[in-house]
């Protein structure tokens, strides 16, 4: 069928909606009316070709929708039911089998090497293939997504603001609930204030953390992290060395800490702050970095922790925050700012200057 996407066509290139083809879904697929998609970082990442996705591509991957057809194999989705759509993995793998898709052994294969689990892609425009991405690229009008990746949402809860649940939302509640599991009363830093780790700092709320730092650079993030439950920030434009201010509210450092920027700097920030035997979470995408590994790591027992997408099992995961969502709990349409599909490039350069926390646009 003939729709609507957003391409990109080569690296840094602007968003370019046209019309492409979308094929049938096969046995264990789906197609699905794309309602809104949430811009992430990740997404911005993949334009810029510091993720290597093969171009031309649809990205996109905070999708949700309704379904319209489904393939001959798919038993627990129907047409017209809502649903919100969340990365890709192969369900075969030992990780998937253990209920830990998020390290599926294909995940990189399916979610960044341009094609779907059987390593074809549904998407062509004028004969020639073009790149899917996480397993939907939502950046267009319909989806062809695997039933492994969706989730149904409730009635009582608008469809459009529930993609980003399917990476920035699960990704830093998930740090919190699923991989820290913060005993209640002790002290957690958050650096970076954007989507995620303003999630990780409503989990760390869930978590009854007695102490909760947001740390960034940005006022109005800092405000953010206030209204949705740190107890305490710092900006490290006025307050350079976090480290230092973190220890003298802590008195001894923190208990555990989150990047999720990305930035060596602050990474190593991070682990600096916490007490000696605990962990420090990274789920940003960054580069290369230099680590003292007797100061900032060895010699003081500590763990620096690769987390992807929260360690999540979406299909378990997002209606637990779903209903943290009705208990007003997790807030997280707070970090929302919409946009028309065709403002796409309106909406990235408004997230990566973070005049948007979470950018998500409106398919008509």
């Amino acid at each position: 069928m003939k729709i609507k996407a957003a391409v990109t066509k080569e690296a840094k290139s602007l968003f370019a909606i046209e019309d492409i083809d979308l094929d049938e879904p096969r046995n264990d697929e789906m197609l699905v009316k794309v309602i809104a998609s949430g811009f992430c970082h990740t997404d911005e990442l993949a334009r810029l070709q510091a993720l290597p996705v093969p171009l031309p591509a649809v990205l996109g991957h905070e999708g949700c929708g309704i379904v319209r057809k489904t393939g001959a194999e798919v038993k627990d989705f129907k047409p017209g039911d809502r649903v919100a759509f969340s990365f890709g993995s192969c369900g075969k793998c030992a990780r998937c089998l253990e209920g830990r898709p998020a390290i599926c052994e294909l995940f990189v294969t399916i979610n960044f090497g341009g094609v779907q689990a059987d390593g074809t892609s549904r998407l062509s425009q004028n004969g020639k293939t073009l790149s899917s991405f996480f397993g939907q690229s939502s950046f267009a009008e319909y989806a062809v997504v695997n039933e492994r990746s969706a989730v149904i949402i409730p009635e009582d809860v608008p469809l459009e603001i529930t993609g980003p649940l399917g990476c920035g939302i699960q990704t830093g509640a998930g740090a919190v609930l699923n991989r820290l599991k913060p005993r209640p009363g002790s002290a957690i830093a958050v650096f970076g204030c954007g989507s995620v780790g303003l999630s990780a700092v409503m989990a760390a709320k869930i978590s009854n953390c007695g102490m909760i730092i947001g740390v960034d650079q940005m006022p109005s993030r800092l405000d953010m992290a206030l209204e949705l439950g740190a107890t305490h920030i710092i900006n490290t434009v006025e307050t350079p060395d976090a480290v230092k201010a973190i220890r003298k509210l802590t008195g001894h450092g923190a208990d555990s800490s989150i990047d999720a920027s990305g930035n060596g700097a602050c990474i190593r920030m991070a682990l600096n702050s916490i007490r000696p035997g605990s962990s420090t979470v990274l789920v940003g995408g960054g580069g290369d970095m230099i680590l003292n590994i007797e100061h900032d790591l060895m010699g003081s027992a500590k763990s620096l922790l690769g987390v992807v997408e929260g360690d999540s099992n979406p299909k378990l995961f997002i209606p637990e925050l779903i209903e943290h969502y009705r208990a007003g709990r997790l807030p997280f349409d707070k970090l929302i700012s919409f946009y028309d599909f065709e403002d796409i490039n309106t909406a990235a350069q408004a997230s990566n200057s973070g005049k948007a926390i979470k950018a998500v646009l409106r398919m008509k």
